[in-house]
């Protein structure tokens, strides 16, 4: 009981204290906007001086966004499409979170000038083809996850020109195997994870080896 509730100690210690370094490494006023918006600025290692931003869904009593919905009666929350302009103020910013969010594509425009965006999160989102126009010009980007979006092929050929792109997550999507090809033929570095698992039905050959053994 000694060990695990030091761990929990040491763990509440080490949050803090990344926390803490995130202040240091960004403006403090940049840091408490962020924060105001229901949002999150943190180092995404101590020895490293790239930043993450992340938000919630919705908002508690206090009017800070998290991922419980709001109490009936309580007012909706502004959208956070016009709350991201603050990004642009955020210097070396790697990781973004917007997954789960109600970001959609009227958000994305501030994405576009975030030249040192590696990761970036909008998985559960409504974003949809347009939306990834704008982040055409993202070079760094090498981790991007769009699962459960409305993306479709027409999206995919936005991203053609990420050439850094080392991981794409495309569960639950609309895209099909031609535009999942004509996309790996355009990134064969990257690895493009959909989802699809393989039929469960034997192979012909399979079946006939079956009837005859049955025979």
């Amino acid at each position: 009981m000694r060990s695990i509730t030091l761990a929990v100690l040491f763990s509440f210690v080490l949050i803090g204290s990344v926390a803490a370094q995130a202040e240091e490494g960004a403006d403090s006023a940049i840091v408490q906007k962020v924060e105001q918006l229901g949002g999150k600025v943190m180092k995404i290692a101590q020895n490293d001086d790239g930043l993450e931003v992340y938000f919630h869904l919705g908002r508690n009593h206090d009017g800070l966004r998290q991922f419980e919905t709001p109490k009936p009666g309580a007012p909706k929350p502004p959208a956070l499409d016009g709350e991201l302009g603050v990004l642009k103020d955020v210097e070396n910013l790697v990781w973004l979170h917007l997954g789960g969010t109600d970001v959609t594509d009227e958000g994305l425009p501030h994405l576009a000038g975030l030249s040192s965006l590696t990761r970036l999160h909008l998985e559960r989102t409504k974003v949809s083809d347009a939306g990834l126009a704008n982040l055409k010009d993202l070079q760094n980007l090498n981790y991007l996850n769009l699962y459960q979006t409305g993306i479709t092929d027409a999206g995919l050929a936005h991203l053609e020109g990420l050439t850094g792109l080392k991981n794409l997550y495309l569960w639950q999507t609309k895209v099909t195997e031609a535009g999942v090809e004509k996309l790996q033929k355009a990134l064969p570095d990257c690895k493009i994870d959909v989802g699809w698992k393989e039929s469960d039905e034997p192979a012909e050959e399979e079946a006939e080896e079956k009837k005859e053994e049955k025979s």
